[in-house]
């Protein structure tokens, strides 16, 4: 089976005093992700893999918890490492980011580069989907890392016009499927609300 799908974690409680890798899903994050469980998005599954970051385990468990799933944690599917500038404020961060894509092989004030990021979830994501072929597994992460997994899926060039802000939900909380032994896309990045219930 080699099907699989990514889902982003939804909206966060951003505090410039924590660690990003600590924040926690907010109320609005865990309300769009319980009433899109609600709708069987995710019934299909049989195994969840997280990001060790907070927020990605916040989601997991959630999912996991309604639906007497396992899940398993590895830090290759954190978020690309943004340590080097810590919290920046949202016009900031946008300009960093956007230098994060444009320059991928370059680390742009101390960030993990794009490719850097790129080649470690890749390694993760195989690594997974070799061990666990006969099962239908759910990725959760990050919107950079989940955008450099689809673009190396879909043989695209990494490019902030792949990011899920500029496509689905702004909040987070979105979904892409894929096929991994084709390393086909079988869709683009699609929000929580507009994730079809039954099987992908």
């Amino acid at each position: 089976m080699s099907v699989a799908t990514y889902l982003t974690h939804p909206e966060v409680n951003i505090d410039p005093n924590v660690p990003t890798p600590c924040w926690s899903l907010s109320n609005i994050g865990r309300e769009r992700l319980q009433r899109a469980i609600g709708r069987g998005i995710f019934d299909h599954i049989e195994l969840v893999i997280a990001s060790s970051e907070q927020k990605a385990l916040d989601a997991a468990e959630i999912i996991c918890d309604r639906q007497d799933l396992p899940f398993l944690e590895n830090s290759a599917f954190d978020e690309n490492d943004r340590s080097g500038t810590g919290f920046l404020a949202a016009d900031a961060f946008d300009t960093v980011a956007t230098q994060f894509y444009e320059q991928p092989d370059k680390s742009v004030r101390g960030w993990e580069t794009a490719i850097a990021a790129q080649n470690r979830i890749v390694d993760a994501v195989h690594k997974y989907l070799t061990q666990f072929e006969d099962k239908r597994v759910l990725f959760v992460g990050h919107g950079a890392v989940g955008t450099l997994l689809k673009c190396h899926i879909g043989k695209r060039q990494i490019s902030r016009d792949e990011d899920q802000r500029l496509m689905a939900a702004k909040g987070g909380g979105n979904v892409f499927s894929f096929d991994w032994a084709n390393r086909t896309l079988l869709t683009d990045w699609v929000s929580l609300e507009d994730w079809p219930s039954g099987q992908h």
